[in-house]
């Protein structure tokens, strides 16, 4: 674990006893911020991830996160570069550092083809939906989830190797609530974390006696394989209308026509899988 860490006036910062020069701001979320850094050592960019921690609990949340992505080593997991934690006005911050990758996500790359009035061509759906499996089969052969699994959070190399990433709300995969209020607490967790127009159905009403499992994954990756398809999930014009997404989830899932005949047969098939399943 990281413990030192400067910033200085030529905007550099040290981690681990490596400097890093800031190169630009990439993202900012409600208590989390995304720089652009470059390796003085080794001229390679990264990005720092920084974490506000409010309290205990966040703080054990950034901890988690960091944990994760210790865990893994695999080609479909984005891999941690170093961390550490500072203390600032009296309040926590957690910086993860992480390698950069210039394509961007998944979602961004959906975007690029619907403004073009383009489509993402069968065989490449295929590679990225089974480098996204890989990821998820590395995560639940040791017995974790990830939970948010969407477009945002599957980043595409250059070759179009995803990298599952945000494994903030990651978990043990198998979770037996036992009674009303464990069923609240992890209902109200869900909420929080999951995103909801990729959330498994039983995390909207979860059972006062029930086991929640890594098939809530699997549910996630069929709406990211039909975000592929049609450049948007399946649920998320019924987010955006303002509609149920809870009640959406309960009915079978329309498949726009006309639909390419291949891509038709995996949604076919991924369909009868979850039938299965749930």
């Amino acid at each position: 674990m990281g413990q030192t860490l400067c910033i200085c006036s030529r905007g550099s910062i040290t981690i681990d006893n490596k400097r890093y020069y800031f190169i630009q701001k990439l993202d900012e979320g409600g208590f989390s911020y995304v720089d652009l850094v470059e390796g003085v050592q080794d001229g390679r960019f990264y990005a720092l991830k920084r974490i506000l921690c409010h309290d205990r609990e966040g703080r054990q949340e950034a901890q988690t996160e960091v944990e994760m992505h210790r865990l893994f080593s695999h080609p479909n997991i984005l891999g941690l570069a170093g961390h550490t934690f500072i203390e600032r006005g009296g309040k926590s911050e957690a910086w993860i550092l992480l390698p950069y990758v210039q394509k961007g996500s998944l979602w961004s790359v959906l975007e690029k083809l619907r403004d073009k009035g383009s489509f993402m061509p069968e065989r490449r759906i295929l590679k990225v939906l089974q480098g996204i499996c890989s990821g998820l089969k590395a995560m639940h052969d040791r017995g974790y989830a990830h939970r948010d699994l969407k477009p945002t959070n599957v980043l595409l190399e250059e070759d179009d190797r995803p990298l599952l990433m945000d494994l903030g709300s990651m978990n043990r995969s198998r979770m037996e609530v036992k009674g009303t209020r464990e069923a609240m607490t992890v209902q109200d967790w869900a909420a929080q974390r999951c995103t909801i127009s990729y959330r498994a159905p039983e995390l909207f009403n979860v059972e006062s006696h029930c086991v929640i499992d890594d098939r809530t994954d699997i549910w996630s990756l069929g709406c990211v394989l039909y975000s592929m398809m049609f450049l948007e999930g399946p649920y998320d014009m019924v987010f955006q209308k303002g509609d149920s997404v809870a009640l959406a989830v309960q009915n079978p899932v329309t498949i726009p026509q006309p639909c390419r005949s291949v891509i038709t047969l995996v949604v076919s098939q991924y369909t009868f899988v979850l039938q299965l399943l749930w």
